[in-house]
């Protein structure tokens, strides 16, 4: 399975990067026939790390995604990657589906979601499969971005119950520099009630748009004691297409 799904996300990754602009052109006349605005992203990265953790035993990860934008806030999107954790009984499929509403007034934003991280193939007795609702503000003050978000699940990954993950991100372009550039820095925090699971992540990156892809190089971190080989310090590189 996991070889099936990895070689057919790989094509997708190839085809994109390779897409000429003659058709991406013909893509978005057709698109502008139906309502809101479809798009699309592929991604190959030699780790999928979420929140700090590892989500493939610090193997590659191939990815992609689609999205919708009604053009008046609403927006829905669906994201899929390989995964794997070592348990007896899952799969080697994360799907991810996701909804909200978000906007901006003047340099102010904001988003109000549903978010669903399933895994299909996994046996129920794993509960990987989990939810969660978020609020996001930002603001941009043109020399940075800042951003500030939380997130509430009922129903935390494993079956752990209620948890809560705060996060503050701060963004500088650096098109002064380098059209194109920018870095950024993130810290999360992770509060899941009654149990030993709290923990804080920390991340920094530099992103490169380049004509036809963009590359981000990321370290991540968290203050978790013990995790070598799954939560410790990394750094991690990712290729990715939007089209």
């Amino acid at each position: 399975m996991l070889t099936r799904v990895s070689t057919l996300m790989a094509g997708l990754l190839l085809g994109a990067l390779a897409l000429p602009a003659a058709a991406a052109e013909e893509a978005k006349k057709e698109e502008s026939m139906l309502p809101g605005t479809f798009t699309g992203n592929v991604a190959l990265t030699n780790d999928y790390v979420f929140r700090g953790y590892t989500q493939t035993l610090e193997k590659a990860a191939v990815q992609g995604g689609l999205d919708w934008d009604s053009g008046v806030g609403f927006y829905l999107g669906t994201w899929g990657s390989n995964m794997k954790f070592g348990a007896p009984g899952e799969g080697s499929l994360e799907w991810d589906v996701y909804g909200g509403y978000k906007g901006a007034i003047d340099k102010f934003t904001y988003d109000v979601g549903v978010l669903g991280y399933l895994y299909p193939g996994t046996a129920k007795a794993l509960k990987y499969n989990w939810w969660e609702g978020h609020v996001v503000v930002g603001y941009d003050f043109g020399v940075a971005q800042t951003s500030a978000g939380v997130y509430y699940t009922p129903d935390y990954f494993g079956g752990n119950g209620n948890g809560v993950y705060y996060m503050g991100k701060v963004l500088v372009p650096l098109a002064s520099l380098v059209e194109g550039l920018t870095i950024d820095g993130t810290i999360g925090r992770t509060d899941v009630k009654g149990t030993a699971l709290d923990y804080t992540d920390y991340s920094v990156g530099i992103t490169y748009a380049f004509k036809w892809f963009t590359t981000d190089v990321r370290w991540y971190d968290t203050d978790v004691k013990g995790c070598k080989n799954v939560c410790d310090s990394r750094v991690v590189v990712k290729i990715s297409r939007a089209f």
